[in-house]
């Protein structure tokens, strides 16, 4: 089986290529062409290059990790972002309906306004806060609309060892000072892109199988914690490693999101409900706390060990 893997250098699409292997023959593209196996367009603003790909490959299973995911930057920048996280997504589904073939396409819980504090459920309206969240809704209802052997998994927090992430940041600024401001009213579940990778390639196998799972599904790793807790998390398990650092966790004050202005309004409540998932696919996600240690016992430095 040929499975066409897009954005495979960005923190999921790197995970991916691993979890997806033992499914087939992944061809693996990123945005620049002159990277890829015979020149094939993994650059999502360029439709026909694109198409042509997709034809070229005819794969069985079509994997889009590549998204424009630069919140705040989205902004000021709608027509890119729309063009890579709703046009483009829906010329995949297009071919991949085109070719009878699978598309395995990601989102965000940004399609929700984050009111309240009860989990979302796929069935919840959405209602984006900012351009970023309204361009990926618009990549789902295009997916949906128009590629009935889809899976579309919602997810959160999405970050790896690999590339910058919000633990490193942390880490960046507690070696830097010994305090430090941290917003305490967001809420969700940091969720590994190793994580999301392995429940991909499981939930794909089980839908090759079984066509009727095909559809919506949020997936997040386990429980929920703020920023401003998902903060001392990271400094209080990188102190128990060795890293050394000058503020302790007590020292990271937390602020309310008004204190802590963006470009983009973020929602409140970024809960995502995975028990669809689970009960279709027999799959129990672990806390959110088992994978950002790991990765922080994967990064940490030498002296540390």
């Amino acid at each position: 089986m040929k499975i066409l893997l897009l954005g495979r250098d960005g923190q999921l699409g790197w995970e991916l290529q691993r979890s997806l292997s033992v499914l087939g023959d992944v061809v693996a593209i990123g945005r620049d062409a002159a990277t890829n196996p015979d020149g094939l367009c993994g650059d999502l603003l360029d439709l026909p290059g694109l198409a042509d790909t997709v034809r070229r490959v005819g794969p069985r299973v079509i994997v889009n990790a590549a998204a424009y995911t630069a919140v705040d930057q989205a902004q000021t920048e709608p027509d890119t972002a729309r063009a890579v996280n709703a046009t483009a997504p829906a010329l995949l589904a297009r071919e991949a309906r085109a070719l009878g073939a699978w598309l395995v396409h990601y989102s965000t819980d940004y399609v929700f306004d984050g009111s309240g504090s009860a989990a979302w459920r796929e069935t919840d309206a959405t209602a984006p806060l900012n351009v970023y969240g309204q361009t990926k809704l618009e990549g789902e209802q295009q997916v949906v609309a128009t590629c009935p052997q889809h899976l579309l998994l919602r997810t959160s927090w999405v970050y790896a060892a690999r590339g910058a992430n919000f633990a490193k940041t942390m880490l960046r600024l507690a070696t830097q000072r010994d305090s430090f401001s941290v917003v305490d009213d967001q809420v969700g579940a940091p969720t590994a892109a190793e994580l999301l990778a392995d429940a991909s390639a499981h939930m794909l196998r089980s839908a090759l199988v079984e066509p009727a799972l095909a559809g919506l599904y949020h997936c997040t790793a386990a429980g929920e914690t703020s920023w401003h807790a998902y903060a001392r998390f990271v400094v209080a398990r990188a102190r128990e490693l060795g890293w050394s650092l000058q503020a302790t966790p007590e020292r990271i004050m937390p602020i309310p999101s008004r204190d802590y202005p963006t470009p983009a309004t973020r929602p409140l409540n970024s809960r995502l409900d995975c028990n669809r998932m689970k009960k279709a696919f027999g799959l129990a996600l672990p806390p959110w706390q088992t994978h950002v240690g790991r990765m922080l016992d994967n990064i940490r430095p030498a002296t540390g060990r």
